[in-house]
């Protein structure tokens, strides 16, 4: 039998223990990009209200699978620096829809482009097929374990 530090899961976990700890270590100075008081959790929910304009809060939680009390601190903090702007669902008005304001647009916009322009410069020696190959790896991962993770709650 394999021991259970030898198998490609293990191998796994720890790749992705290694990835979350650089990318927690890296995620506030993104944040910091996009603006000097942003905490790093809440860059992620600006790239999302980004891709998705118009997206609830009660979304963003189910996104990101946390509770809606902290997404709901968070989008205040984003809208009282003048990065989102929440507008009343015009089918539910208890809801609110949920858009970068036109400052909150330019500080994400310049942000991801030095962030894609410091990925492109790390991984320069790789294959852009490669890249393209990891990157829907990535999301593959990302499906299956949200699907996996709705499908089995703790």
């Amino acid at each position: 039998m394999e021991h259970p530090d030898e198998t490609p899961f293990a191998d796994l976990e720890r790749e992705l223990r290694v990835l979350i700890r650089r990318a927690s270590s890296s995620g506030a100075a993104i944040a910091r990009r996009v603006h000097p008081d942003l905490e790093a959790s809440a860059y992620p929910l600006l790239a999302h209200v980004d891709s998705n304009p118009g997206v609830r809060g009660s979304d963003l939680a189910t996104h990101f699978g946390v509770g809606r009390a902290t997404v709901s601190r968070q989008l205040a903090r984003l809208e009282e620096l003048g990065l989102i702007q929440r507008e009343v669902d015009p089918e539910d008005s208890r809801g609110q829809l949920l858009t970068l304001t036109d400052e909150g647009a330019a500080r994400f916009a310049d942000a991801r482009e030095r962030r894609i322009a410091s990925l492109s410069q790390g991984l320069a020696t790789w294959d852009v097929a490669d890249v393209a190959t990891l990157a829907g790896l990535l999301h593959r991962y990302s499906e299956d374990v949200v699907r996996w993770q709705s499908e089995n709650p703790a």
